[in-house]
C-alpha cells in the first residue's frame, strides 16, 4: 500500500487532548495528530525512538531534562527509553513517527473499529 490517505482514516484518542489517525508499516508507526491547547503529556518513556515534527502551533517539549518551545517547522528526536513530556501552548498539529511499531496504538485501532 504505497499511498495512505490520513483524511479518511479513523481518528484515535491517544491521550486526553491528543487525537488523530495512524498507520503502521512493518517497521514504524506514523501518525497525524491534533493537540489541544493546554494539554499536558506527563513525563513518560517508551522503547520506541520517536520523531515529532510540528506543522502548526507551539508546544514546550522536555526531552531528557532539556526543554524547548517548538514552533511550526521544528522537529524533535526522542531516543528510545528517554523520559519526555510536553505542554501544548496553542492548538498544534504534528506528525509523529515511532520506530519500531507502537503495538499499543495497533490495539487502540482494533478497539476503535
Amino acid at each position: 500500500m504505497p499511498f495512505i490517505n490520513f483524511n479518511t482514516r479513523k481518528r484515535l484518542q491517544i491521550w486526553e487532548g491528543i487525537t488523530g489517525p495512524v498507520f503502521h508499516s512493518g517497521q514504524a508507526t506514523f501518525g497525524h495528530f491534533t493537540l489541544e491547547a493546554g494539554c499536558e503529556l506527563p513525563a513518560h518513556s517508551h522503547p520506541h525512538e520517536q520523531w515529532t515534527h510540528l506543522i502548526e502551533g507551539e508546544l514546550e517539549f522536555t526531552i531528557g531534562g532539556e526543554s524547548k518551545v517548538m514552533r511550526a517547522g521544528m522537529t524533535a528526536y526522542i531516543p528510545g527509553d528517554v523520559v519526555h513530556s510536553a505542554k501544548v501552548i496553542t492548538p498544534c498539529r504534528v506528525i509523529d513517527c515511532f520506530i519500531p511499531v507502537r503495538e499499543d496504538f495497533v490495539e487502540l485501532e482494533k478497539k476503535a473499529q
